[in-house]
């Protein structure tokens, strides 16, 4: 008897084993110390239990919308995660995959679940716990929620591509604009500095590096 194997098993075979190995890729290539999953974890909990929707795009927006105002009000990074310039990003790539597939890092913290028009929504897995946070940052998570409680996810992505952002002002300088706004390209490898959003404050741009160094440093110990 001769088994006839669709292409579309094959397909999805294939993506499968391709999202298997963008996942081992970000294991061997980033290293997170138990601090920062800590962090971002009861992050993605506080963002679950205060939104009004939580999806997985609500998630992704919001982890760099964190992280962009942490830059520019406190002068240091608050996930210091790797953000890629893609049409829908600024992206965390690494949070991205871990949102589409099985929870490998983030499981301890949230689920996923997957509805019938394909939408992912995230909810908390556990009670929030504050012992990674200043009182500085809560107070930053606390205004974010307040201020995107009830925004679409379109809505935050138009707020991350506003003109003089640094999505908008990434793909000016490396030439790309044009063609992620007209979706003839989705994804890049083009990283976002924020440090650019200190570039008028020498003192605040020299603690935010200094800052970055020492958890550079950090988690070299760590490994």
């Amino acid at each position: 008897m001769i088994t006839i194997i669709s292409g579309s098993f094959f397909k999805g075979f294939y993506s499968s084993f391709v999202n298997i190995l963008v996942s081992l890729k970000m294991l061997e290539q980033d290293l997170y110390t138990n601090n920062q999953l800590e962090k971002l974890g009861n992050s993605l909990i506080f963002l679950c239990d205060n939104l009004e929707k939580a999806t997985k795009t609500h998630l992704l927006k919001l982890v760099f919308i964190i992280e962009e105002l942490s830059v520019k009000e406190l002068g240091i990074p608050f996930f210091d995660l790797r953000f890629d310039l893609w049409k829908l990003g600024p992206v965390s790539k690494d949070l991205y995959v871990e949102l589409s597939e099985e929870l490998n890092l983030l499981s301890p913290y949230i689920v996923t679940e997957l509805t019938k028009d394909g939408t992912t929504i995230i909810r908390s897995k556990k009670s929030f716990s504050d012992d990674e946070f200043s009182d500085n940052e809560m107070k930053l998570l606390e205004s974010i929620v307040e201020r995107f409680k009830y925004c679409t996810a379109n809505e935050l992505v138009n707020f991350t591509h506003k003109k003089d952002s640094p999505w908008y002002n990434t793909a000016l300088k490396n030439g790309v604009l044009e063609l992620l706004e007209s979706g003839k390209m989705n994804t890049t490898e083009i990283p976002i500095d924020l440090s650019e959003l200190l570039a008028d404050n020498a003192d605040k741009l020299m603690f935010y590096q200094s800052h970055k160094e020492f958890l550079k440093q950090s988690k070299t110990l760590k490994s």
